[in-house]
């Protein structure tokens, strides 16, 4: 889970770290993605001479690693607080952590030794670590527990905190799930399709998805459905207007079944078209079928 403030603020300054294998490149990644000039690795030593000269023409996100030469507890946090005495940009602490197991596996999947115990089990260089970044962990302003994320959810957690609002607008992103694997992380709103008639139970659409006309046209039979699809469109119609007039670039709405495969997918697909049609920048993932599509892809 994640915790700490909306950032998204013009000309700031994001420092992200955390322990090896947490997912602190791929936020670097995101950041960049998103308009930060990033920089990797940087001493501590170097990161003042940043803010030297003209004011920052474009934000800039900061990765830094234990590995740095220069790299302690009490350096990190004395240069955090004389870059958020001396100077007016905004300074956000990024933290990604992630559970020691989940740590340990994705070490194991790279065959790659741990940075601080290259001739020791990965446990004890997990532990030095985790008891180097504890202090940072709590000063920092944000917080994402990686653990079950994916890189893609990774990639929509840090864009809706650090992403500017742009002149576009809001950006929907419809997310349809299988309750058996819990409620997708982040989501903003979630509607509840197990109560519609359930293709699985008909043999003929089975193998099929809510991709497929035929799945969309028995769900559609179902006398609940109209009156369900007019109240969540009713209730979108009044909060969307809403979320863009009070600054918010990016909402994710949630939409589960028993499996993710045909009944969300559905409502998904339709709920999107609808969206579109009315201007709005909508974008779908199936979590379910990506990962029936992908089934050796794993998390972060």
């Amino acid at each position: 889970m994640s915790t700490g403030p909306n950032l998204p603020a013009p000309h700031q300054i994001v420092i992200v770290t955390g322990p090896s294998g947490a997912g602190r490149s791929t936020a670097i990644n995101v950041l960049e993605d998103v308009g930060f000039e990033a920089i990797d690795n940087l001493p501590l030593s170097l990161i003042p001479r940043l803010l030297d000269g003209p004011p920052l023409a474009k934000s800039v996100a900061l990765g830094v690693d234990v590995r740095n030469r220069d790299f302690t507890t009490k350096a990190f946090m004395s240069l955090v607080d004389a870059l958020s005495r001396d100077t007016d940009t905004q300074i956000s602490l990024l933290y990604l952590h992630a559970r020691e197991d989940v740590l340990i596996r994705r070490y194991s999947e790279t065959r790659r030794p741990h940075p601080m115990a290259p001739n020791e089990s990965l446990q004890e260089g997990i532990r030095r670590e985790r008891e180097l970044l504890g202090a940072i962990q709590s000063r920092s302003d944000v917080v994402i527990d990686t653990s079950s994320l994916s890189p893609h959810d990774l990639r929509d957690e840090v864009t809706k905190l650090f992403a500017a609002p742009g002149d576009a607008g809001l950006s929907v992103l419809l997310n349809s799930f299988s309750y058996k694997r819990g409620v997708p992380h982040g989501v903003d709103m979630v509607f509840d399709c197990r109560f519609l008639r359930n293709p699985h139970w008909e043999a003929s659409l089975r193998d099929m998805t809510g991709q497929q006309p035929k799945v969309v046209d028995y769900i559609k039979e179902d006398q609940r459905f109209t009156p369900f699809f007019e109240k969540i469109t009713d209730l979108t119609d009044l909060l969307l207007p809403a979320f863009h007039d009070e600054g918010k670039s990016y909402l994710t709405i949630g939409l589960g079944c028993t499996g993710g495969k045909h009944r969300s997918v559905a409502v998904a697909e339709m709920m999107g078209n609808t969206l579109a049609n009315k201007g709005w920048q909508v974008s779908i993932r199936h979590r379910e079928l990506e990962r029936r599509a992908k089934p050796d892809a794993g998390t972060i």
